[in-house]
């Protein structure tokens, strides 16, 4: 069924939102202009495609254990792989944009909420290779099918966490002396964004990179995403409308940019 209320929301920010022309901030503008809009092919990207084009044709049927806010398209508790895939995976080109990201930002570790079947998580390694990558899943039958897709691509150097974001990301935050940059893409609930955002406050510094999913999925995220933008440790942010960008860097007026993505 379609969701009017995302449609114009949708439309409001094709609207409202900037290109890389008319941008004020160096900052946002080399961004933009040399990361978010970069569309050269690479050959990575390829490669972790031919491994989604895989899990688009699997049969397998799982049973999935469902701790955040469900779906707006199928809240099913049996799924076949190929539907998850088809329908919870991040599309191509938001999974390149977060590896051009974590490319152009090279944190030391990544925290990734919501492994789902490890597309986004190959991608996210891929572009930080010396990175740790922390990666959560509350289901246990979706994180099986996720080892299935790192170990497909050689990959062994992600820490993949099985269970409730509320009991395991507490201690890995703990664990790091500071946090670099948090993917959070899972529990779409108001307060469960913002408590997960409030967590990482403590360890974020100045080159901390917070990307949360989804902004606009409900009143409740947008809601909780207005509520990150006012916090007065946040300096910047980016609305791509389907993701959005927070930065904390020192010594700057506050901004905000919609742009268009």
């Amino acid at each position: 069924m379609l969701n009017f209320r995302f449609v114009k929301d949708y439309l409001l920010h094709r609207l409202k939102a900037k290109n890389r022309h008319g941008l004020h901030s160096p900052f946002v503008y080399k961004l933009v202009d040399s990361v978010i809009y970069d569309y050269t092919d690479s050959k990575v990207y390829q490669e972790i495609e031919n491994i989604r084009k895989k899990l688009l044709v699997d049969n397998r049927v799982i049973t999935i254990t469902d701790l955040g806010a469900g779906s707006h398209l199928n809240n099913k508790r049996q799924k076949q792989v190929k539907r998850i895939a088809a329908n919870a995976l991040k599309q191509p080109k938001l999974a390149q944009l977060l590896y051009r990201l974590a490319a152009h930002f090279k944190p030391r570790n990544i925290i990734e909420l919501g492994t789902c079947l490890g597309i986004t998580t190959l991608y996210l390694q891929k572009a930080a290779p010396d990175a740790h990558v922390y990666t959560m899943e509350g289901c246990p039958q979706t994180a099986g099918v996720a080892k299935e897709t790192f170990k497909q691509a050689g990959l062994d150097a992600v820490e993949l966490i099985t269970g409730n974001f509320d009991d395991n990301l507490p201690g890995v935050i703990n664990n790091l002396d500071q946090l670099d940059f948090i993917f959070v893409d899972g529990n779409h609930q108001k307060d469960a964004t913002l408590k997960y955002f409030e967590w990482c406050l403590p360890k974020v510094h100045e080159d901390t990179l917070l990307i949360f999913d989804d902004i606009y999925w409900s009143e409740g995220m947008k809601e909780a995403w207005a509520q990150i933008k006012a916090h007065p440790q946040v300096t910047v942010t980016v609305d791509l409308f389907w993701i959005g960008l927070v930065f904390f860097k020192s010594g700057r007026v506050k901004e905000d940019f919609l742009i268009r993505y």
